[in-house]
Protein backbone atom coordinates (compact mmCIF):
# COMPACT_ATOMS: atom_id res chain seq x y z
CA UNK A 1 0.00 0.00 0.00
CA UNK A 2 1.27 3.26 -0.74
CA UNK A 3 0.13 6.71 1.27
CA UNK A 4 0.37 10.11 0.63
CA UNK A 5 -0.77 11.71 3.94
CA UNK A 6 -1.41 15.54 3.82
CA UNK A 7 -2.72 17.95 6.33
CA UNK A 8 -6.88 16.79 5.95
CA UNK A 9 -6.35 13.63 3.37
CA UNK A 10 -4.46 10.43 2.91
CA UNK A 11 -3.98 9.15 -0.80
CA UNK A 12 -3.36 5.78 -1.14
CA UNK A 13 -3.05 2.93 -3.94
CA UNK A 14 -2.58 -0.87 -3.28
CA UNK A 15 -0.02 -2.77 -5.75
CA UNK A 16 0.14 -6.40 -6.46
CA UNK A 17 3.25 -7.74 -6.21
CA UNK A 18 3.70 -9.79 -9.29
CA UNK A 19 6.22 -8.73 -12.17
CA UNK A 20 3.48 -6.20 -13.47
CA UNK A 21 2.37 -4.55 -10.19
CA UNK A 22 -1.21 -3.76 -10.91
CA UNK A 23 -3.08 -1.14 -8.83
CA UNK A 24 -5.70 -3.57 -7.35
CA UNK A 25 -7.24 0.17 -5.50
CA UNK A 26 -7.17 3.41 -5.25
CA UNK A 27 -9.11 6.60 -3.08
CA UNK A 28 -9.01 8.97 -0.82
CA UNK A 29 -9.69 9.73 2.75
CA UNK A 30 -10.68 13.71 2.35
CA UNK A 31 -11.48 16.00 5.11
CA UNK A 32 -9.99 14.48 8.02
CA UNK A 33 -10.74 16.86 11.24
CA UNK A 34 -13.06 18.53 9.49
CA UNK A 35 -16.77 18.61 8.42
CA UNK A 36 -17.68 16.89 5.24
CA UNK A 37 -15.77 14.29 5.11
CA UNK A 38 -15.51 11.63 2.79
CA UNK A 39 -14.29 8.22 1.74
CA UNK A 40 -13.48 7.12 -1.98
CA UNK A 41 -12.28 3.46 -3.22
CA UNK A 42 -11.64 2.94 -6.90
CA UNK A 43 -10.71 -0.29 -8.13
CA UNK A 44 -8.35 -1.10 -10.95
CA UNK A 45 -10.56 0.08 -14.10
CA UNK A 46 -10.66 3.55 -12.03
CA UNK A 47 -14.64 3.07 -11.45
CA UNK A 48 -15.70 4.14 -8.44
CA UNK A 49 -16.45 1.16 -5.81
CA UNK A 50 -17.80 3.65 -3.16
CA UNK A 51 -17.71 7.20 -2.25
CA UNK A 52 -19.64 7.87 0.94
CA UNK A 53 -19.47 10.82 3.73
CA UNK A 54 -17.48 9.90 7.09
CA UNK A 55 -16.57 11.68 10.08
CA UNK A 56 -12.65 11.33 10.69
CA UNK A 57 -11.19 12.84 13.98
CA UNK A 58 -7.82 12.77 12.76
CA UNK A 59 -5.03 10.14 11.19
CA UNK A 60 -5.45 7.21 12.55
CA UNK A 61 -9.23 7.12 12.38
CA UNK A 62 -8.68 7.65 9.29
CA UNK A 63 -5.72 4.38 8.58
CA UNK A 64 -8.27 2.55 10.51
CA UNK A 65 -11.15 3.13 8.39
CA UNK A 66 -8.61 2.03 5.43
CA UNK A 67 -7.03 -1.16 6.90
CA UNK A 68 -10.75 -2.42 7.47
CA UNK A 69 -11.61 -1.48 4.28
CA UNK A 70 -9.04 -3.01 2.61
CA UNK A 71 -9.38 -6.03 4.41
CA UNK A 72 -12.89 -6.11 2.90
CA UNK A 73 -11.67 -5.49 -0.48
CA UNK A 74 -8.83 -7.59 -1.02
CA UNK A 75 -10.36 -10.92 0.07
CA UNK A 76 -7.18 -13.33 0.18
CA UNK A 77 -4.82 -11.13 -0.57
CA UNK A 78 -3.11 -9.31 2.48
CA UNK A 79 -0.06 -6.49 2.69
CA UNK A 80 2.80 -6.87 2.49
CA UNK A 81 4.24 -3.59 3.19
CA UNK A 82 3.82 0.33 3.35
CA UNK A 83 5.30 2.94 1.45
CA UNK A 84 5.19 6.26 2.35
CA UNK A 85 5.45 9.60 0.53
CA UNK A 86 7.95 11.73 2.78
CA UNK A 87 8.60 15.59 1.60
CA UNK A 88 11.43 15.94 2.97
CA UNK A 89 14.92 13.62 3.99
CA UNK A 90 17.39 16.30 5.05
CA UNK A 91 20.83 15.70 3.38
CA UNK A 92 21.48 12.51 4.28
CA UNK A 93 18.47 10.63 2.58
CA UNK A 94 19.12 9.94 -0.99
CA UNK A 95 17.60 6.44 -1.23
CA UNK A 96 14.00 4.67 0.50
CA UNK A 97 14.84 3.53 4.14
CA UNK A 98 13.01 1.13 6.61
CA UNK A 99 11.05 3.65 8.74
CA UNK A 100 12.93 2.52 12.47
CA UNK A 101 12.17 4.89 15.41
CA UNK A 102 15.61 6.02 14.61
CA UNK A 103 14.41 7.32 11.41
CA UNK A 104 11.34 8.98 12.54
CA UNK A 105 13.41 11.21 15.55
CA UNK A 106 15.61 11.90 12.63
CA UNK A 107 12.31 13.24 10.60
CA UNK A 108 10.54 14.55 13.38
CA UNK A 109 14.14 17.87 13.45
CA UNK A 110 13.47 17.96 9.78
CA UNK A 111 9.73 19.34 10.48
CA UNK A 112 10.87 23.05 10.71
CA UNK A 113 12.20 22.48 6.98
CA UNK A 114 8.56 21.22 6.29
CA UNK A 115 6.13 22.53 8.57
CA UNK A 116 3.22 21.81 6.41
CA UNK A 117 4.22 18.45 5.30
CA UNK A 118 6.03 16.74 7.17
CA UNK A 119 3.76 16.48 10.35
CA UNK A 120 1.47 14.54 8.75
CA UNK A 121 3.89 12.16 6.52
CA UNK A 122 4.78 11.55 10.26
CA UNK A 123 1.13 11.18 11.56
CA UNK A 124 0.62 8.44 8.52
CA UNK A 125 3.41 6.62 9.95
CA UNK A 126 3.18 6.61 13.49
CA UNK A 127 -0.92 5.25 12.68
CA UNK A 128 0.11 2.77 10.47
CA UNK A 129 2.57 1.62 13.42
CA UNK A 130 -0.44 1.76 16.29
CA UNK A 131 -2.79 -0.30 14.08
CA UNK A 132 -0.04 -2.85 12.42
CA UNK A 133 2.93 -2.44 14.10
CA UNK A 134 4.49 -5.79 12.42
CA UNK A 135 3.58 -3.91 9.32
CA UNK A 136 7.26 -3.11 7.40
CA UNK A 137 6.62 0.55 6.54
CA UNK A 138 9.23 2.55 4.24
CA UNK A 139 9.61 6.06 3.72
CA UNK A 140 10.35 7.12 0.05
CA UNK A 141 11.66 10.98 -0.09
CA UNK A 142 10.71 13.59 -2.23
CA UNK A 143 14.24 15.38 -2.03
CA UNK A 144 16.54 12.37 -2.56
CA UNK A 145 16.16 12.40 -6.15
CA UNK A 146 17.80 15.74 -5.93
CA UNK A 147 20.94 14.53 -4.24
CA UNK A 148 23.01 14.78 -7.71
CA UNK A 149 23.05 18.28 -7.52
CA UNK A 150 26.24 19.85 -8.18
CA UNK A 151 27.92 21.93 -4.93
CA UNK A 152 27.12 25.22 -6.91
CA UNK A 153 23.46 24.67 -7.24
CA UNK A 154 22.76 23.42 -3.38
CA UNK A 155 24.64 26.49 -2.25
CA UNK A 156 22.86 29.78 -0.89
CA UNK A 157 23.68 33.00 -0.85
CA UNK A 158 23.86 33.74 2.95
CA UNK A 159 27.03 33.19 5.09
CA UNK A 160 29.15 30.00 5.15
CA UNK A 161 27.94 29.36 8.96
CA UNK A 162 24.23 29.13 7.74
CA UNK A 163 25.42 26.38 5.16
CA UNK A 164 26.43 24.41 8.12
CA UNK A 165 22.92 24.49 9.58
CA UNK A 166 21.34 22.51 6.91
CA UNK A 167 20.48 25.99 5.06
CA UNK A 168 21.39 25.12 1.46
CA UNK A 169 18.78 24.02 -1.82
CA UNK A 170 17.58 20.81 -1.93
CA UNK A 171 14.75 20.44 -4.38
CA UNK A 172 11.32 18.40 -4.59
CA UNK A 173 8.88 16.52 -6.20
CA UNK A 174 11.91 13.95 -7.01
CA UNK A 175 9.37 10.82 -6.63
CA UNK A 176 8.00 12.59 -10.09
CA UNK A 177 10.59 13.34 -11.96
CA UNK A 178 12.37 10.11 -11.15
CA UNK A 179 8.71 8.53 -13.00
CA UNK A 180 9.27 10.95 -15.90
CA UNK A 181 12.99 9.69 -16.59
CA UNK A 182 11.95 6.05 -15.99
CA UNK A 183 8.94 6.22 -18.46
CA UNK A 184 11.43 8.17 -21.00
CA UNK A 185 14.27 5.41 -20.97
CA UNK A 186 11.19 2.87 -21.58
CA UNK A 187 10.23 4.79 -24.01
CA UNK A 188 13.49 4.52 -26.04
CA UNK A 189 14.85 8.07 -25.17
CA UNK A 190 18.40 8.13 -24.90
CA UNK A 191 18.75 10.16 -21.17
CA UNK A 192 22.00 10.14 -20.99
CA UNK A 193 22.68 12.13 -24.18
CA UNK A 194 19.91 14.41 -24.21
CA UNK A 195 19.39 17.75 -22.11
CA UNK A 196 15.91 17.88 -20.56
CA UNK A 197 14.03 20.35 -18.86
CA UNK A 198 10.65 18.14 -16.87
CA UNK A 199 8.25 20.83 -15.60
CA UNK A 200 5.72 19.54 -12.59
CA UNK A 201 2.69 21.88 -12.42
CA UNK A 202 0.23 21.52 -9.95
CA UNK A 203 -0.99 23.13 -6.53
CA UNK A 204 2.44 22.84 -5.81
CA UNK A 205 4.77 23.19 -8.59
CA UNK A 206 8.18 22.81 -9.80
CA UNK A 207 10.92 22.55 -12.22
CA UNK A 208 13.91 20.37 -12.76
CA UNK A 209 16.73 20.44 -15.36
CA UNK A 210 18.30 17.32 -16.28
CA UNK A 211 21.57 16.10 -17.95
CA UNK A 212 22.87 12.18 -17.83
CA UNK A 213 18.80 11.68 -16.48
CA UNK A 214 20.01 13.21 -12.80
CA UNK A 215 18.41 16.32 -11.48
CA UNK A 216 21.27 19.37 -12.04
CA UNK A 217 18.86 22.34 -11.08
CA UNK A 218 15.66 22.57 -9.74
CA UNK A 219 13.48 25.48 -9.14
CA UNK A 220 12.69 24.73 -5.73
CA UNK A 221 15.14 24.99 -3.32
CA UNK A 222 15.14 25.15 1.23
CA UNK A 223 11.46 25.10 1.06
CA UNK A 224 8.37 23.92 -0.74
CA UNK A 225 7.88 27.80 -1.28
CA UNK A 226 10.14 28.61 -3.79
CA UNK A 227 10.34 29.17 -7.44
CA UNK A 228 7.44 28.91 -9.74
CA UNK A 229 3.92 30.39 -8.47
CA UNK A 230 1.70 27.56 -7.41
CA UNK A 231 -1.54 26.81 -6.26
CA UNK A 232 -1.94 28.97 -2.62
CA UNK A 233 2.01 29.30 -2.29
CA UNK A 234 4.04 32.26 -3.20
CA UNK A 235 6.83 30.90 -5.26
CA UNK A 236 10.09 33.43 -5.47
CA UNK A 237 9.51 36.59 -3.58
CA UNK A 238 11.80 39.63 -3.03
CA UNK A 239 12.69 38.73 0.77
CA UNK A 240 12.54 42.29 1.55
CA UNK A 241 8.82 41.93 1.27
CA UNK A 242 9.37 39.42 4.48
CA UNK A 243 11.13 42.12 6.31
CA UNK A 244 8.58 45.01 5.46
CA UNK A 245 5.95 42.83 6.62
CA UNK A 246 7.49 41.84 9.67
CA UNK A 247 8.84 45.05 10.54
CA UNK A 248 7.09 47.46 9.49
CA UNK A 249 3.07 45.56 9.26
CA UNK A 250 3.72 43.92 12.58
CA UNK A 251 2.47 41.06 11.07
CA UNK A 252 3.82 37.48 13.70
CA UNK A 253 5.82 34.92 12.11
CA UNK A 254 2.66 32.43 11.53
CA UNK A 255 0.51 34.92 9.94
CA UNK A 256 3.46 35.36 7.59
CA UNK A 257 3.67 31.34 7.49
CA UNK A 258 0.12 30.91 6.36
CA UNK A 259 0.19 33.88 4.13
CA UNK A 260 2.99 32.60 1.93
CA UNK A 261 2.02 28.98 2.48
CA UNK A 262 -1.91 29.17 1.94
CA UNK A 263 -3.46 32.25 0.53
CA UNK A 264 -0.73 33.20 -2.23
CA UNK A 265 -0.39 31.71 -5.41
CA UNK A 266 -3.49 31.47 -7.66
CA UNK A 267 -5.76 31.87 -5.04
CA UNK A 268 -4.18 35.17 -3.66
CA UNK A 269 -3.64 36.85 -7.24
CA UNK A 270 -6.91 35.48 -8.30
CA UNK A 271 -9.02 36.19 -5.26
CA UNK A 272 -11.21 32.93 -6.19
CA UNK A 273 -10.01 29.89 -6.48
CA UNK A 274 -6.45 27.90 -6.42
CA UNK A 275 -7.82 25.35 -9.04
CA UNK A 276 -6.94 26.35 -12.81
CA UNK A 277 -9.48 23.92 -14.35
CA UNK A 278 -12.19 26.85 -11.95
CA UNK A 279 -9.79 29.90 -12.83
CA UNK A 280 -10.01 28.71 -16.64
CA UNK A 281 -13.66 28.61 -16.73
CA UNK A 282 -13.91 32.15 -15.56
CA UNK A 283 -14.35 33.97 -18.32
CA UNK A 284 -15.15 37.11 -17.01
CA UNK A 285 -13.14 37.40 -13.73
CA UNK A 286 -10.30 40.08 -15.00
CA UNK A 287 -8.49 39.16 -11.49
CA UNK A 288 -8.34 35.34 -12.40
CA UNK A 289 -6.96 35.89 -15.99
CA UNK A 290 -4.36 38.07 -14.76
CA UNK A 291 -3.33 35.12 -11.90
CA UNK A 292 -3.53 32.56 -15.06
CA UNK A 293 -0.95 35.35 -16.89
CA UNK A 294 1.18 35.68 -13.99
CA UNK A 295 1.14 31.77 -13.62
CA UNK A 296 2.27 31.12 -17.61
CA UNK A 297 4.44 34.13 -17.45
CA UNK A 298 6.39 33.06 -14.11
CA UNK A 299 6.82 29.77 -15.71
CA UNK A 300 8.25 30.87 -18.98
CA UNK A 301 11.18 32.50 -16.96
CA UNK A 302 11.94 29.81 -14.68
CA UNK A 303 11.69 27.62 -18.28
CA UNK A 304 14.12 29.63 -19.74
CA UNK A 305 16.71 30.38 -17.07
CA UNK A 306 17.14 26.31 -16.40
CA UNK A 307 18.25 26.28 -19.93
CA UNK A 308 21.07 27.83 -18.32
CA UNK A 309 22.12 25.15 -16.37
CA UNK A 310 21.84 22.78 -18.94
CA UNK A 311 23.41 24.58 -21.97
CA UNK A 312 20.54 24.23 -24.30
CA UNK A 313 17.69 21.63 -24.51
CA UNK A 314 16.80 19.23 -26.23
CA UNK A 315 13.50 17.81 -24.95
CA UNK A 316 10.74 19.73 -22.45
CA UNK A 317 8.23 17.24 -20.29
CA UNK A 318 5.33 18.85 -18.71
CA UNK A 319 3.76 16.67 -16.26
CA UNK A 320 1.69 17.02 -13.00
CA UNK A 321 -2.12 17.83 -12.57
CA UNK A 322 -1.75 21.23 -14.51
CA UNK A 323 1.07 19.96 -16.94
CA UNK A 324 -0.20 16.92 -18.50
CA UNK A 325 -4.30 17.86 -17.97
CA UNK A 326 -4.28 21.84 -19.15
CA UNK A 327 -3.19 22.45 -23.46
CA UNK A 328 -4.18 25.98 -22.47
CA UNK A 329 -1.73 26.55 -20.15
CA UNK A 330 1.42 24.54 -22.15
CA UNK A 331 0.66 26.78 -25.08
CA UNK A 332 0.90 29.84 -23.03
CA UNK A 333 3.82 29.13 -21.06
CA UNK A 334 5.60 27.91 -24.80
CA UNK A 335 4.48 31.33 -26.43
CA UNK A 336 7.61 33.24 -27.26
CA UNK A 337 9.93 30.51 -26.56
CA UNK A 338 10.99 29.80 -29.99
CA UNK A 339 13.83 31.20 -29.38
CA UNK A 340 14.78 28.21 -27.64
CA UNK A 341 13.31 25.84 -30.22
CA UNK A 342 10.18 25.71 -28.46
CA UNK A 343 7.17 25.51 -30.49
CA UNK A 344 3.85 23.54 -30.27
CA UNK A 345 1.59 21.43 -32.79
CA UNK A 346 -1.86 23.02 -31.87
CA UNK A 347 -3.46 19.92 -33.02
CA UNK A 348 -1.81 17.35 -30.98
CA UNK A 349 -1.56 19.76 -28.14
CA UNK A 350 -4.90 19.86 -27.81
CA UNK A 351 -5.42 16.35 -28.40
CA UNK A 352 -3.42 15.88 -25.47
CA UNK A 353 -1.25 13.64 -27.15
CA UNK A 354 2.14 12.37 -25.51
CA UNK A 355 4.65 14.20 -28.27
CA UNK A 356 2.90 17.74 -28.62
CA UNK A 357 5.92 19.48 -30.90
CA UNK A 358 6.33 19.23 -34.30
CA UNK A 359 7.71 16.75 -36.15
CA UNK A 360 11.38 17.47 -37.05
CA UNK A 361 11.08 20.20 -33.77
CA UNK A 362 14.12 21.49 -32.53
CA UNK A 363 13.01 20.56 -28.98
CA UNK A 364 10.85 17.58 -28.51
CA UNK A 365 8.01 18.66 -26.19
CA UNK A 366 5.87 15.94 -24.41
CA UNK A 367 3.00 15.86 -22.16
CA UNK A 368 3.47 12.67 -20.01
CA UNK A 369 0.87 11.82 -16.97
CA UNK A 370 3.47 10.83 -13.97
CA UNK A 371 2.81 8.34 -11.11
CA UNK A 372 4.71 8.77 -8.02
CA UNK A 373 2.44 6.46 -6.19
CA UNK A 374 3.63 3.77 -8.87
CA UNK A 375 7.64 4.90 -8.23
CA UNK A 376 6.50 4.58 -4.28
CA UNK A 377 5.65 0.82 -5.00
CA UNK A 378 8.42 -0.30 -6.76
CA UNK A 379 10.67 1.43 -3.99
CA UNK A 380 9.12 -0.67 -1.51
CA UNK A 381 8.95 -3.63 -3.94
CA UNK A 382 12.91 -3.23 -4.24
CA UNK A 383 13.84 -2.59 -0.59
CA UNK A 384 11.76 -5.31 0.77
CA UNK A 385 12.90 -7.63 -1.74
CA UNK A 386 17.11 -6.89 -0.99
CA UNK A 387 16.27 -7.21 2.57
CA UNK A 388 14.51 -10.94 2.10
CA UNK A 389 18.13 -11.65 0.07
CA UNK A 390 20.16 -10.27 2.65
CA UNK A 391 18.62 -12.32 5.34
CA UNK A 392 18.83 -14.98 3.56
CA UNK A 393 22.37 -14.72 2.88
Amino acid sequence: MVINSGSSSVKFAVFATDPTMPRLLSGIVDRIGLVGGRFEVRDETGKVLFDQPSSIVNHKAALFLLIKTLGEQLGARTLSAVGHRIVHGGANCDCPLPVTKELEVRLQLLVPLAPLHLPHNLAGIAAIRELQPDLPQVACFDTAFHHSLPRLARLTTLPREFQDQAIRRYGFHGLSYEYIVDALRKDGVNVARERILVAHLGNGASMCALKDGRSVETTMGFSTLAGLMMGTRSGDLDPGVLLYLLMEKGMSAEAVQKLLYERSGLLGVSGASSDMRQLLSQDDNPAAAEAIDLFCYRARQHLAALTAALGGLDRLVFTGGIGANAPEIRARICDGLAYLGITLDRKTNLAGDMTISPSGAAVTVQAVHSDEEVMIARHVIHLCARQLAQAGA
